[in-house]
């Protein structure tokens, strides 16, 4: 039995699947059958206590069931999910969930899932097909606001207000009247909260194929050292025609296993590469490449942001966007050495940040003690958060507003009073550390562990500080996403280790384009 890692998928070879899950706590079971976009094409895609089959999906007590062969074949994948029993004894959160999948009756692969954020509902596993086959990808996505929440995610609108199934989940469906899918030009073509999973998906894809040849490369190079060596330790024929034809033989095998690795990387690169293209088009602009038709369209929310393509010349032309969450739950690091170096990229990232959440008012706080970044200012002035800071002695004032909301949100969240944030907050913190005091470091810190009840994102711009003699300097640093702005930095994927470079995104050069982008039209 394997036991899957988020994000981590497997091939399946079972006929039919059954997916179960162990809690300390009481859960409900319930799946979508989704189709390209992750979302339903009908209310009864939707497998729940009250609706208790779909073509090829059915609930028997607590466990869905999934016989592959009659599952619709317009259907792209089966989510399965578990949402807490608020009616239960401390309900309304999920604990720590241990899902299940047997094939043909067997058990082949577990997933621990640990809620940290009082999530209601889980989207555990996605099965989803991958030509003619099938895979399982441990997802472990939460929702906070249980199905209510989850469900017009995927398509199925429900109606009751806020309060829709906050009771037992075996009757939340029910109680939120579950009417349907939504009119998909309400909504992105690609789920919102998905646009960012399926761009690692196929990341990791990426991945794995690079790895695959990369390993393959190496196994070649040291199997022909090997063989050659072999062909002339004898003396007596190393000068030879026989030793000549086993050296030939080798390279040729060597030549030949390559050969193959890089067909199957080439084909693998090639896929992805349609993949990604046809994902452009409908991903919300956050996400999409500044070429990409969605710009020019209605806006359009997003759970990440692209910062860049990451790309290994070695390995051919395949380029792969690197996306990260927003709010950015990890602040952003822009290594350089000077603030003004880094203005195209800088402004590329606040163009997202603002295309992320269009719904949502966004504040931004700026220091800018050297003045780098004046230009992008005066288009930006409407969501400015005040005056940005060009004086040192300004700086601490400004944090300690952020720090003491944060302190406040943080209070409510303790009491139960908490509502979540109605902005998403931006601080871009340039020259980092020059011109700040060592309370500002820590009030720095201190936002990074309170500030997403803010809703706030950080953008810290400066030289990489990771070995700064300065603790508090040094530790923030460390906890931060650093971006490379020098040439030839290589960044590793999560799942091989295999090296890529990262090419940052730029703000157009167009003045009326980043103008437009930074929301001054």
């Amino acid at each position: 039995m394997i036991q899957l890692k988020a994000g981590q998928n497997i091939p399946l070879s079972g006929d039919v699947l059954r997916f179960g899950v162990k809690a300390d706590a009481a859960l409900d079971v319930s799946a979508l059958v989704v189709a390209e976009n992750l979302r339903v094409l009908d209310a009864a895609d939707f497998v729940f206590y009250n609706q208790p089959s779909a073509g090829g999906v059915a609930l028997t007590g607590d466990e869905v069931t999934i016989t592959l062969a009659e599952v619709r074949a317009d259907a792209k994948a089966v989510l399965l999910v578990v949402s807490a029993d608020a009616a239960a004894p401390g309900g309304g959160e999920l604990g720590p969930v241990t899902a299940s999948l047997a094939e043909n009756g067997t058990v082949t692969a577990e997933f621990a899932i640990m809620p940290a954020a009082g999530e209601a509902a889980l989207i555990c596993l996605e099965v989803y097909r991958r030509g003619d086959a099938w895979k399982v990808r441990a997802v472990g996505q939460g929702y906070a606001g249980g199905l209510p929440v989850l469900l017009p995610a995927h398509g199925v609108e429900v109606s009751g207000g806020a309060d829709a199934g906050a009771h037992a989940p075996h009757q939340q469906a029910d109680r939120a009247g579950v009417t349907g899918p939504r009119n998909p030009a309400e909504a992105p073509v690609l789920e919102v909260s998905h646009g960012l999973e399926r761009l690692w998906m196929i990341f990791e894809d990426a991945a794995r194929s690079a790895a695959a040849l990369v390993s393959a490369r190496d196994y070649a190079a040291k199997r022909l050292d090997e063989e050659l060596s072999a062909a002339v330790s004898d003396p007596a024929t190393r000068n030879t025609p026989v030793a000549d034809a086993k050296r030939k033989q080798a390279q040729e095998r060597s030549d030949e296993l390559v050969a193959v690795a890089e067909g199957n990387h080439r084909r693998d690169s090639e896929h992805l590469m349609r993949e990604l293209a046809e994902a452009d088009r409908l991903l919300p602009p956050a996400l999409a490449s500044w070429s990409s038709p969605a710009w020019e369209g209605r806006a359009k929310a997003s759970d990440g942001i692209r910062l860049g393509e990451l790309y290994a010349i070695e390995r051919g032309p395949l380029r792969i966007p690197y996306c990260v969450p927003v709010p950015l739950t990890r602040p952003l690091w822009i290594d350089t050495e000077r603030s003004a170096a880094v203005v195209p990229v800088v402004g590329a990232l606040l163009a997202r940040l603002l295309a992320s959440d269009p719904g949502r008012r966004t504040r931004i706080d700026v220091i800018d003690l050297t003045g780098a970044f004046s230009g992008l200012l005066a288009p930006l002035g409407p969501v400015l958060d005040g005056p940005p800071i060009t004086d040192h002695g300004d700086i601490s004032p400004r944090l300690q507003a952020l720090v003491d909301a944060a302190e406040l949100a943080e209070m409510a969240y303790t009491s139960g009073a908490f509502t979540p944030p109605t902005e998403h907050r931006v601080l871009l913190a340039a020259d980092f550390p020059h011109g700040y005091q060592a309370s500002d470091a820590q009030r720095i810190s201190a936002l990074t562990l309170r500030g997403d009840l803010i809703g706030l994102s950080i953008v810290i711009v400066g030289s990489d500080e990771s070995e700064s003699p300065d603790g508090t300097v040094a530790a923030l640093s460390q906890a931060c996403r650093h971006l490379p702005t020098v040439e030839d930095t290589p960044l590793f994927d999560p799942w091989t280790g295999s090296a890529w470079q990262l090419e940052l995104d730029l703000l157009p050069r167009d003045p009326q384009r980043a103008a437009k982008l930074l929301r001054s039209e």
